[in-house]
């Protein structure tokens, strides 16, 4: 049994050194994921907590069969997409209010880094959804095509065309932007 894996195993047990060390080691790659899911930085938080929670109650679910990190993504995904859905459906019963983009930087971010996170959300603020989300989990996640079209749960020909699509927006923002 390999650590991960026993890891896992104690914190299914209720060991808490176990569950503490394995949420330390998800929580940077969720919260990264989830900051640039969602449109602003207030929900970030809570969606990240709320996934670690998803996390954790899955866990006996975890059959193994797969990597640990793979599975932990789908799960983030679902997680992040059902919030972002909810969130959407809640500002169109409310009144189209615009949502502003808003950052708090970490104590250790330097000034260029704050900088960076903010152009790099500002260009995906202008993809669609689709895309936004396919590029996130194939690029920062390192979800495979047929792991994202399960997440997603679209045809694997649909997850193609919205990474093509979305890196050829991309490509088109920063050439209008240069």
């Amino acid at each position: 049994m390999s650590t991960e894996e026993h890891r896992i195993q104690a914190a299914i047990a209720g060991r808490r050194d176990a569950t503490e060390s394995l949420l330390a080691e998800l929580l940077p790659r969720v919260r990264s994921f989830v900051r640039y899911s969602v449109h602003g930085d207030s929900e970030v938080d809570d969606i990240t907590q709320e996934a670690l929670i998803a996390i954790l109650r899955g866990l006996p679910t975890y059959r193994g069969e797969g990597a640990f990190a793979s599975w932990a993504n789908r799960v983030v995904a679902r997680v992040t997409f059902a919030a972002s859905k909810r969130a959407r459906t809640e500002r169109c019963q409310v009144d189209d209010e615009s949502v502003e983009l808003t950052s708090v930087p970490s104590e250790e971010a330097l000034p260029d880094d704050c900088l960076m996170h903010r152009e790099v959300v500002e260009l995906l603020e202008q993809l669609s959804d689709e895309q936004r989300r396919a590029l996130l989990l194939h690029y920062v996640m390192g979800m495979s095509i047929p792991e994202m079209a399960e997440a997603l749960e679209v045809p694997f020909e649909t997850v193609r065309s919205r990474l093509r699509t979305g890196k050829a927006h991309l490509r088109e923002i920063l050439f209008r932007e240069s």
